[in-house]
């Protein structure tokens, strides 16, 4: 069974990185970091899959399956009327 709170669907491809940061600068949690010739993955558990860093890619280096991870469960409590949003509990919640 898929546990967003150990691991997401975020998928890089270094090898179709032209180095461009857009990533780097969508990313709210600070997944990517900027490299020497191509962007670092730097915190892979942080993604919280909203999407932005693929869309934001002009090579298709960056995929993730948005709607599954803290990204969703944020919108949803703020669709549904729930007071907090949470994704998780304790040290490794990426969104609580």
């Amino acid at each position: 069974m898929f546990d967003s709170y150990r691991s997401n669907t975020l998928q890089y491809d270094p090898v179709k990185c032209i180095n461009c940061g857009m990533c780097t600068t969508v990313c709210p949690h600070a997944v990517f970091a900027p490299g020497e010739n191509e962007v670092r993955l730097a915190d892979y558990l942080a993604c919280m899959e909203c999407g932005a860093c693929q869309m934001n890619c002009p090579t298709g280096a960056i995929t993730v399956e948005s709607g599954v991870g803290c990204a969703y469960a944020m919108f949803y409590a703020a669709l549904t009327g729930k007071d907090e949003p949470t994704c998780g509990a304790g040290d490794d919640a990426c969104c609580s």
